[in-house]
């Protein structure tokens, strides 16, 4: 395999869309999906109203990453090899005495092969990998926190006088589906798609001109552009009529965002598009954003579509690009439900979004920096978009960086910097990883990017270059 990586090699581009394409104001979104969960929690389940009670401050415990052990109420953040760099209980920081006695002297997780083999849920642990998500884990925190008494077994423990069990894992879970469940954004159902109905300059970035032009020009070239969401087609796309996708303008029509793509695949109802096989999940045709209820036989033709699977879109392509083996990289900011499937299953290059490098020193792109002197002046945004508040993307000051932490040996003395959990996913199912698609759309498609590689140090395959915590680990090692 070359050492370098570039788009001109590939005969298909891929993208996800939030998070990827569709950047998000992260301070103000990660409020609004705490707020949906928790307002849930307090109304429907009787949990505390101090759950919505939060400062700016609070918000450096969210940090991308975090694993919750729902079996003692713990959240951990890994090292590479599974052993427990850091830990709360709640919100409440473990010492190493703690992490010891939870962990044992090597400070081992113990469904750590689970979760680093498949990246499936569990009914034992959570996974924070994305923005979506993310702010459950504070909450879960909190939900922890609340509790009197915290369940080893079949304990149970009080809220506010009202009788939770250890299954509070289901509330928060049925928080998550009430608000962002398919049919939630037609129904005005929560308050996640009420609310970005009502504000989307307020929540959603617009996308730059230059990533516009860029995806044109990939085109132009003759590439077959693909789109994979998971979100369902009314969130961006309502059928026949005008539209809020930051990635379109706010006048655009459905019309228009198909002549940007090939292959639109929404509600794809990602990690399960790679892993499952066509039996299990058939692309469905839409009518009005209302799925058939027939599934597809196979996939014939471009077109947009809804669920799917990865090896009838991979025949589609085969016919499109007349290529037996046509070369995919696919753009998407999740390892769970984008990085891995895709790399593991469909064998695709895969280009990770990963917004924490520009927390640790990666200057923004000048396409953004244009592109956030044209939108609306900071005032006019919500209380949250502040300096108080630390964005998701920003290191924490409870968890440190995403990329690298300090680990103390079983008696505490000897200290080594290891590569978080997260970061060694990035180098092994991510060909390379940028801060977001404006740092490369004003370069030439043949551009030749390092990509990552075990051979190489572990600060090449960052564009446009490595975070902070990286460089200052190697500089310590060498």
């Amino acid at each position: 395999m070359s050492e370098y990586f570039s788009l001109s090699d590939c005969d298909v581009i891929g993208f996800d869309l939030d998070h990827t394409l569709c950047r998000y104001y992260l301070k103000e979104t990660s409020r609004l999906i705490y707020e949906s969960f928790a307002r849930y929690l307090v109304e429907h389940k009787g949990y505390d109203k101090d759950l919505l009670n939060l400062t700016p401050a609070t918000w450096d415990f969210c940090f991308k990453g975090l694993v919750v052990d729902l079996e003692d109420g713990n959240l951990v953040k890994l090292a590479e090899d599974g052993t427990v760099l850091r830990a709360t209980h709640g919100t409440n920081d473990l010492s190493t005495e703690e992490i010891i006695k939870h962990y044992g002297p090597k400070r081992e997780w113990k469904h750590f092969n689970s979760l680093n083999t498949s990246f499936t849920r569990s009914a034992k642990y959570y996974f924070y990998d994305n923005y979506f998500d993310l702010p459950g884990a504070l909450l879960c925190g909190r939900v922890v926190d609340m509790l009197h008494k915290v369940m080893f077994d079949k304990v149970q423990f009080h809220i506010s006088g009202n009788e939770v069990n250890s299954d509070f894992w289901k509330d928060m879970v049925a928080a998550i589906d009430h608000n962002y469940n398919t049919s939630a954004f037609k129904e005005d159902a929560g308050t996640y798609f009420p609310s970005v109905k009502r504000e989307p300059g307020r929540y959603l970035q617009p996308c730059s001109d230059s990533v516009k032009a860029w995806l044109r020009s990939m085109k132009n070239a003759g590439k077959v552009l693909l789109l994979i969401t998971s979100s369902h087609s009314d969130y961006y796309c309502p059928h026949g009529g005008p539209q809020t996708c930051p990635l379109l303008n706010k006048t655009r029509t459905w019309s228009d965002f198909e002549e940007l793509f090939d292959v639109i695949i929404t509600n794809a109802l990602k990690p399960g598009f790679f892993s499952l096989v066509p039996q299990q999940r058939p692309f469905r045709t839409l009518v009005n954003d209302v799925e058939d209820s027939e599934g597809l036989p196979s996939l014939d033709k471009p077109g947009w579509y809804s669920q799917g699977n990865w090896p009838h879109l991979h025949e589609l392509l085969k016919t499109m690009t007349g290529k037996p083996d046509p070369k995919v990289v696919y753009f998407g900011d999740s390892m769970r439900s984008d990085m891995f499937p895709a790399s593991s299953f469909g064998k695709w290059e895969t280009v990770m979004i990963v917004e924490e490098m520009e927390g640790e020193g990666v200057p923004k792109s000048d396409a953004a920096m244009s592109n956030e002197a044209q939108v609306e002046p900071l005032e006019k945004k919500g209380k949250f978009e502040e300096q108080g508040m630390k964005a998701p993307s920003a290191v924490s000051k409870q968890w440190g960086s995403y990329f690298v932490d300090v680990h103390r040996s079983g008696g505490g003395d000897e200290e080594s910097q290891k590569l978080t959990w997260c970061c060694h996913c990035i180098h092994k199912y991510s060909t390379m990883a940028i801060p977001s698609v404006e740092h490369i759309a004003d370069l030439p498609l043949d551009y030749k990017f390092p990509r990552f590689s075990p051979d190489k140090p572990c600060t090449t395959g960052y564009y446009p270059r490595p975070p902070d915590s990286l460089l200052k680990r190697c500089e310590s090692l060498s």
